[in-house]
């Protein structure tokens, strides 16, 4: 097991080390092309690191709830991210949540069960394309997972594991305020408790109506996860509205189609300010 850590380490810093070069050498030739940027809609439950194609200052800040039921138990989670361009093509950022649970037959037990997470990620968009309206990028996300349960008996344990989360994104503009993205991941986890690591993959399909010249949308999600351990797919209806040049409120729904682990529906919600 102490050989794997190493192991993943060293993966995710060749990886983040080769994205790094890669965008320096991309900048080298910034002030001899134009920054070209196509309007996108961003998901909003599994939603980007910054806009795609982010220009160089960009900044947002995001607040979220969210909530889903289960067979046995409900989840509570609240979460707040920073995104910022520090150069073109080129987003970062930092967020980090908290997640509380509670057993359904009884809330005794509520906000004694809780598990955090802190996610650094970057992202870069290595083709931007006016002329086909098409985006794609690839980024990586690094995951630090704590968490605190409390037994039955009265006792609690804790636990944590760091997750390896890269990704490629692919997004087209249609026109008439028509858009569409794909979203695909994998996730490595890796804990003291697990003799092999942990691998899950993901795909996250969207698909969105702009209101032309309102800043609003709305839209669909539709979410597959699959490991050994369990599959998941879920349909995400959603919109946005823009409440001023600066604010906006997303709101979506949570409908399971598939679930090994009894999910129900939930809610989220997401507020939205750029800096």
């Amino acid at each position: 097991m102490n050989a794997l850590r190493p192991c993943y380490l060293r993966s995710s810093i060749t990886l983040s080390l080769s994205i790094i070069l890669t965008i320096c050498h991309a900048q080298t030739n910034e002030n001899k092309q134009p920054v070209d940027k196509v309007s996108h809609t961003e998901p909003l439950y599994i939603d980007l690191v910054r806009d795609l194609g982010a220009r160089k200052g960009e900044k947002e800040l995001n607040i979220g709830a969210d909530f889903t039921g289960t067979r046995n138990y409900n989840e509570y989670m609240l979460l707040a991210e920073y995104e910022f361009a520090p150069l073109n093509r080129l987003a970062l950022e930092v967020e980090t949540d908290v997640s509380f649970f509670g057993n359904r037959e009884s809330n005794q037990d509520i906000m004694h069960d809780k598990s955090g997470c802190l996610k650094l990620s970057m992202q870069y968009s290595f083709l931007v394309s006016p002329k086909y309206k098409t985006t794609i990028a690839a980024g990586y996300t690094q995951l630090l997972e704590l968490s605190h349960f409390k037994s039955g008996s009265g006792g609690s344990s804790a636990s944590s594991q760091t997750v390896y989360n890269p990704f490629l994104v692919a997004a087209k503009n249609w026109g008439a305020g028509i858009h569409t993205l794909l979203y695909a991941s994998s996730l490595i986890s890796n804990d003291l408790l697990r003799k092999n690591p942990f691998v899950s993959w993901h795909i996250n399909a969207a698909f969105h109506y702009a209101i032309p010249g309102s800043g609003h949308f709305i839209g669909l999600e539709l979410s597959d996860e699959q490991s050994h351990r369990h599959n998941e797919t879920t349909l995400r209806p959603q919109m946005k509205v823009k409440v001023n040049p600066a604010l906006a409120i997303g709101v979506v729904t949570s409908l399971p189609i598939h679930t090994s682990e009894g999910k129900g529906f939930g809610h989220f919600i997401r507020i939205i300010y750029e800096l």
